[in-house]
């Protein structure tokens, strides 16, 4: 049985201003999408599925160039009108909506090409190769139907930008490590070693100043366990989140800013015991990109982990 690496990868990189996966961080300009996919390979994952729209397809074919030509490797697509009836893209078109519908809706766009068990991950975060070993070990117990899944949890005070906001999925965790719920936070600060979640609307550029209550803020644990959206999953949540993405095109197709994110479908079927969660305490430390500024701070992680002797440059050889 194969087991497969998702990789979202159509995110247009609004907040980076620009094509945030080929940006080249590594000490021979390797991408953090180099990283992932070798840290996969050396883990056990047999093939390499890239969710991509194809305004980036030949960009990305030269990208992939650089690949062993051994990796078997896919592309799935996501569009707007993708897996969504014409009524709910013309409601969204009329609404003057020209991207995709997120994160969920980007990993229902891989399931023809998905058979097995499968892990799903952002293309720019860099997750750790311990972090691919766990998952990978979890799903090579897994029957296709299986409902158990999983994901590494990494700690908020240690995936937050000192650029700006971030998009964290906030967890709560059972005694026993299961995952009991999670709530997507969209815009989550750093300010003086205390974290604060902002009420929509609520300016970065104010919360500089005071991110306090008096602008509808939250505050939020440094020792919050968030998802990175890297899952463990199986095909049997195919038929899950496709009926709930249903719903949400019922309620949301004519909603511009609307998103079906990927943690929230998969909280809402823990949350209706459709699905059980482990969460795996990883010894890693992630980091990713989120705006430009964040570009130097990756390429000095990598300069250290290869300066160890961690990774090889470059990375794929001469």
């Amino acid at each position: 049985m194969s087991i497969s690496l998702v990789i979202m990868a159509a995110g247009a990189g609004s907040r980076f201003g620009g094509l945030k996966q080929t940006a080249a961080v590594g000490p021979s300009g390797e991408t953090v999408l180099d990283y992932s996919v070798y840290d996969a390979l050396r883990a056990g994952f047999d093939e390499i599925i890239f969710i991509i729209r194809r305004a980036i397809e030949q960009d990305f074919r030269e990208l992939l160039e650089r690949f062993p030509r051994h990796v078997p490797i896919r592309m799935a697509f996501q569009e707007l009108d993708s897996l969504v009836d014409d009524q709910y893209v013309e409601q969204a078109r009329r609404a003057g909506r020209t991207k995709p519908w997120g994160t969920g809706h980007a990993v229902l766009c891989a399931s023809e090409a998905v058979h097995g068990p499968f892990a799903v991950i952002n293309s720019d975060d860099f997750y750790g190769e311990r972090s691919f070993a766990l998952v990978h070990e979890f799903l090579a117990a897994r029957r296709p139907d299986s409902r158990e899944w999983c994901m590494p949890g990494y700690l908020l005070r240690n995936t937050t930008s000192p650029h700006g906001h971030v998009s964290r999925g906030i967890c709560t965790i059972s005694a026993d490590g299961t995952l009991l719920s999670i709530q997507e936070h969209t815009k989550i600060v750093e300010r003086g070693g205390r974290f604060y979640s902002l009420a929509s609307g609520t300016a970065p550029a104010a919360a500089a100043q005071d991110p306090g209550d008096k602008l509808g803020s939250i505050e939020l644990s440094g020792d919050a366990i968030v998802s990175m959206n890297f899952w463990g999953l199986t095909p049997a949540f195919f038929e899950e989140a496709f009926a709930e993405f249903r719903k949400f095109l019922n309620n949301s197709a004519g909603d511009i800013s609307a998103e079906f994110y990927l943690p929230e479908v998969i909280g809402s079927l823990v949350a209706r015991k459709a699905a059980r969660v482990s969460m795996l305490e990883t010894p890693e430390s992630w980091f990713g990109i989120t705006y430009r500024k964040d570009v130097e701070a990756v390429r000095r992680h990598l300069q250290t982990l290869t300066a160890s002797g961690f990774y090889p440059s470059p990375l794929w050889g001469a």
